[in-house]
């Protein structure tokens, strides 16, 4: 960074302090739990020549957060495949059910969107949708942070819901699907081969609240890839050339995506292992009715809070799910 020409691309200039910046954090943060567990061996020599209910509880207590700020801390260690320190692309996609399925699409829009403030994630909405009566029929949000896609793999697959619909006069149970796709937004680094000729562009006047910042141009774009059929929407921007550039970032990630899926599953077939398919089968499931309960099928792991769950509580399962899949 000392460098005389360091700031010549500025490209490749704030890739290297977003990297120094996150190896930074990294290092304070370990620092600051060795300080911690260094404070908790000098209490507990204490305790042993001079017993101390009520410092006896505050250590007890100060170890536990050290215990959980410890493990969150591996985890992120443990996040080193490729592309797990990226942005990451979220997309949610309701299923058959009409305004019950558009309903349970925006109540996961809301759970995702907590989740990445609790971590201190920025949310960026490239693309909404919303449904004829309520919910929405399709989102696409930009989640920047250290990680965020290393975090938000985890979450890939399908999302049901099980409860009393207050869309049904007759107050019936009703299950609903959303699926969730994540990709990792890509640098320009990545070499994607992607033919002109190969996609059809469409450009259309975006959707949005109306009021004074209703758009009033065909400013939102639409890019089909015809080989492969992948359909990718941005509208976040004013501008016309910056929402193609993000749609053809979408559209690049995706067909990595798409990609890295083909090989693993070739792999998989050579090794003879039986691999699920994986928009055919629920990831987890949420019942309001009769119980309260969050499931995740993968894991096993359970959690009676739904309330806490649907207000960002996710660590949990992505925790439980990301040290199964690195074991």
């Amino acid at each position: 960074m000392a460098a005389p020409n360091f700031w010549d691309d500025q490209k490749s200039a704030q890739a290297v302090i977003s990297e120094a910046n996150a190896l930074k954090d990294l290092v304070e943060e370990f620092s600051s739990l060795e300080e911690r567990f260094d404070n908790l061996e000098v209490t507990y020599e204490l305790l042993k020549e001079e017993p101390d209910d009520e410092l006896q509880a505050e250590l007890v207590e100060e170890a536990k957060k050290l215990m959980k700020d410890f493990s969150e801390f591996e985890l992120q260690l443990l996040l080193n495949e490729p592309y797990d320190q990226n942005n990451a692309i979220l997309e949610l996609h309701p299923g058959a059910g009409g305004t019950e399925s558009q309903d349970w699409a925006s109540m996961l829009l809301r759970m995702y969107t907590r989740w990445a403030e609790k971590k201190g994630f920025k949310v960026e909405t490239l693309d909404y949708l919303p449904g004829e009566e309520a919910g929405i029929k399709s989102v696409t949000l930009l989640i920047k942070g250290h990680n965020a896609y290393g975090y938000l793999k985890a979450e890939k697959g399908v999302h049901r819901l099980v409860r009393i619909s207050p869309f049904d006069a007759s107050g019936r149970r009703h299950t609903s699907f959303v699926s969730c796709e994540v990709v990792p937004e890509l640098d320009d680094n990545i070499e994607i081969e992607i033919r002109p000729e190969e996609l059809k562009i469409d450009t259309y006047r975006s959707s949005g609240a109306g009021g004074q910042h209703v758009n009033t141009t065909d400013s939102a774009v639409r890019i089909t890839h015809l080989p492969t059929g992948i359909v990718v929407t941005c509208q976040s921007e004013r501008s016309q050339i910056k929402n193609r550039e993000k749609a053809m970032n979408m559209l690049k990630a995706k067909l990595y995506q798409k990609k890295l899926e083909e090989q693993q599953a070739e792999l998989a077939e050579l090794r003879g292992e039986q691999k699920e398919i994986g928009w055919g089968n629920q990831i987890r499931s949420y019942v309001f009715h009769p119980y309260s309960l969050v499931k995740d099928h993968r894991t096993n792991v359970e959690v009676g809070n739904v309330q806490a769950v649907m207000d960002g509580e996710i660590d949990v399962f992505i925790d439980a799910y990301l040290r199964a899949k690195l074991k």
